[in-house]
């Protein structure tokens, strides 16, 4: 690994479930005991409001109650020391990257802790509740709905990701089901650039053929243990 400067680490719900959060889809297809159709939609939105922003409101509360993981702040140890390029990009609305110590972070299926204005598009910082009709305090409006790409909406800072996928030479899966894209297509970007691929993960994800390497188990155990190899 004497070669590696630059670092990619996608992260998913795996690495989060660790510490009390539900995966975005479980066994039984439901989130939170919600189909994700119901809760993550526009057409939701649209549809029951109230029901979409009491879902958020509930999840924005979960997480006062639980803490970041060992996995968490290995990152995080990683990217204080780590002297080349490093963004962790991850598919959780959780800020538990962040309360771990972690920077380099980029949110690409947006934020629990952020509300958007559908009016004028801009996103402030949000910790309690958010009644439909919550106002704006920037342009006034009354259209605040939860800072979340929603199914059919595109990612944050795609182009970002793209830059950082084409120059990593290192590209690192953390609890990631390979199935949702366009995160799932990232491992094939990096290798298309010429980046190893390694994958840590719970059990192999859809896409574990395009890794050069995985390793299974725990985030909490895999990734303290990858973090301590980069950082010799």
């Amino acid at each position: 690994m004497e070669d590696i400067r630059n670092i990619l680490v996608l992260t998913g719900a795996g690495i989060s479930a660790e510490s009390g959060l539900a995966t975005f889809r479980g066994p039984d297809s439901l989130w939170e005991g919600h189909h994700v159709e119901d809760v993550c939609t526009p057409e939701a939105l649209r549809r029951d409001p109230e029901l979409v922003h009491r879902f958020y409101d509930e999840r924005r509360a979960k997480l006062h109650r639980v803490k970041p993981n060992a996995a968490h702040e290995a990152l995080a140890c990683l990217d204080a020391e780590w002297p080349g390029e490093l963004l962790i990009v991850t598919q959780n609305v959780d800020d538990l990257h962040e309360r771990a110590g972690a920077k380099r972070v980029l949110h690409m299926h947006g934020e629990l802790l952020s509300a958007l204005c559908a009016g004028c598009g801009k996103a402030v910082g949000w910790t309690g509740a958010m009644p439909p009709g919550s106002e704006c305090g920037g342009c006034g409006a009354l259209k605040l709905r939860p800072d979340i790409v929603f199914f059919g909406e595109m990612p944050y800072e795609m182009e970002r990701i793209d830059r950082a996928l084409g120059k990593c030479d290192l590209f690192v899966s953390v609890g990631t089901s390979g199935a949702v894209y366009p995160a799932a297509g990232f491992v094939q970007t990096a290798r298309y650039h010429g980046a190893r691929t390694l994958e840590l993960n719970l059990d192999p994800s859809v896409g574990s053929i395009y890794f050069d390497e995985t390793r299974l188990g725990k985030a909490g155990e895999l990734v303290p243990a990858w973090v301590a190899e980069m950082l010799g």
